[in-house]
C-alpha cells in the first residue's frame, strides 16, 4: 500500500498525468506514514511503560538521533553546501532545519521543503513519551486526552478557515498552506490515531480482536472515507469544510486501512512481497533525497529530449529515486544504525 502510495507522489511532482489526475491525490502519502509512525513508536514506548523502570529517556531520544539525524544531516549538507543541485534557488534558514521548526511559516516553492513531515514527527518524538508518562496514571485521563486533540483540531481549522478568506470565498488556499496543512498543531489527528491504535493493540485486547475480525468490511468502509475526504477538496474553491474535515478524515480512513493490513481475516493477509522488507529499510532515505534526484532527472531528460511526461520519464525517475535512496541507505544510514545498537541497544 505504501509503496504504491508513494509512486502516486512521485508522478505528480515529475509532471507525469495518470489516468483521471490520480496523481494529485498522493499527498495522503504523509498521513499513511504519520499513522504508522503513531502506531509504531507509540506501540515501542506503552511496551516500555507497562515495565518496572518506565521509559528510558535518553535511550529513546539517543536511538531516535541515530535513526533519524545522519541521513537527514547528510542531505542537509547538500542542499547548503550545493546550493546548484536544490529543486528551488530559495530554501528556508539552516537554523529551521537544525532544530526542526521548518513546518512552521513555511512558504511554497522552497527547496527541501518536504522535510516539513519529519520536523511533526521530530516534535511528535520529543513530546509524546512525557506525554505518555503524565497520562499513565490516569486512565480517564489517557481517554480523555486523544478525543480533546481530534476536537480541538477541528476547532482550531474551523477558527484559522474563517480567518483567511479567499477572494472567491471559502478560505485563502495560501493560507490554508501556512496555518493549516504544514502546522504541528493542525496535523495531529494521524499520529494521535496511531498511537490510540498502539494503546488499544495493548490495553483492551477485546476491542482489538473486534476491530481485526472486522476487516472484512472495514477496508470498503476505510476506501469510502479517504474518497469522500478527497471529494472534499475538489472544486474551484477551499470551502472551509474541506479545511476543517478533510485532514482527520483521511487520518480515520489510513487508520482503517492500517488496522485490515495487520488483521489475519482478509486473504492479502498472508500473501508475503518479495522485497518489501528492503524497500521498506530504504524509505526514509528515498523520502530525503527524492527531490533532489527529480531536479536531476528533469536535467538529464531535457538534455536527451525525453518528454517529462512520457511513461519513460516516469520509469527513469521511479529507478534513479530507489538507487539513490538505496546508496543513501548504505552508505550513511545503516552504518549508523549498527552504532546504535551499540551504544543504544
Amino acid at each position: 500500500m505504501a509503496i504504491v502510495v508513494v509512486v502516486v507522489y512521485h508522478t505528480g511532482i515529475f509532471g507525469f498525468a495518470l489516468p483521471y489526475e490520480i496523481h494529485r491525490f498522493g499527498w495522503v502519502g504523509v498521513d499513511l506514514f504519520f499513522v504508522l509512525s503513531g502506531y509504531l513508536i507509540g506501540g515501542q514506548l506503552l511496551s516500555q511503560l507497562t515495565k518496572a523502570d518506565g521509559i528510558r529517556f535518553g535511550r529513546f531520544y539517543k536511538r531516535r538521533a541515530f535513526r533519524i539525524l545522519p541521513a537527514y544531516l547528510f542531505v542537509l549538507a547538500i542542499y547548503f553546501f550545493l546550493p546548484a543541485w536544490r529543486e528551488f534557488p530559495r530554501i528556508s534558514p539552516l537554523w529551521k532545519f537544525l532544530v526542526s521548526v521548518q513546518n512552521i511559516d513555511l512558504h511554497g516553492g522552497t527547496a527541501f521543503s518536504h522535510a516539513w513531515s519529519l520536523a511533526v514527527e521530530d516534535q511528535f518524538y520529543l513530546f509524546l513519551p512525557l506525554v505518555l508518562v503524565g497520562l499513565g496514571r490516569s486512565r480517564f485521563a489517557a481517554f480523555v486526552a486523544p478525543c480533546l486533540i481530534f476536537t480541538g483540531g477541528l476547532i482550531l481549522r474551523s477558527y484559522l478557515a474563517h480567518q483567511f478568506p479567499g477572494q472567491l470565498g471559502g478560505a485563502s488556499p495560501r493560507a490554508y498552506q501556512l496555518w493549516i496543512y504544514y502546522p504541528t498543531w493542525t496535523r495531529l489527528d494521524p499520529l494521535v490515531c496511531g498511537v490510540a491504535l498502539a494503546a488499544i493493540e495493548r490495553y483492551r485486547p477485546q476491542w482489538w480482536n473486534a476491530m481485526t475480525g472486522s476487516a472484512r468490511w472495514l477496508w470498503a468502509a476505510a476506501i469510502l472515507i479517504l474518497s469522500f475526504a478527497l471529494w472534499l477538496g475538489e472544486g474551484d474553491v477551499l470551502t472551509v469544510s474541506c479545511c476543517v474535515w478533510q485532514l482527520p478524515l483521511v487520518a480515520l480512513g489510513m487508520t482503517a486501512l492500517l488496522l485490515c493490513c495487520l488483521s489475519r481475516k482478509l486473504p492479502w493477509s498472508r500473501v508475503k512481497v518479495p522485497g518489501a522488507a528492503f524497500i521498506a529499510s530504504i524509505f526514509y532515505s528515498v523520502y530525503l533525497s527524492h527531490k533532489l534526484v527529480i531536479h536531476a532527472i528533469i536535467r538529464i531528460c531535457e538534455w536527451a529530449s525525453i518528454p517529462l511526461t512520457s511513461a519513460w520519464g516516469l520509469l527513469l525517475i521511479e529507478i534513479a529515486i530507489y538507487l539513490a535512496g538505496t546508496a543513501l541507505f548504505f552508505s550513511v544510514e545503516r552504518p549508523f544504525l549498527q552504532l546504535r545498537n551499540r551504544f543504544a541497544r
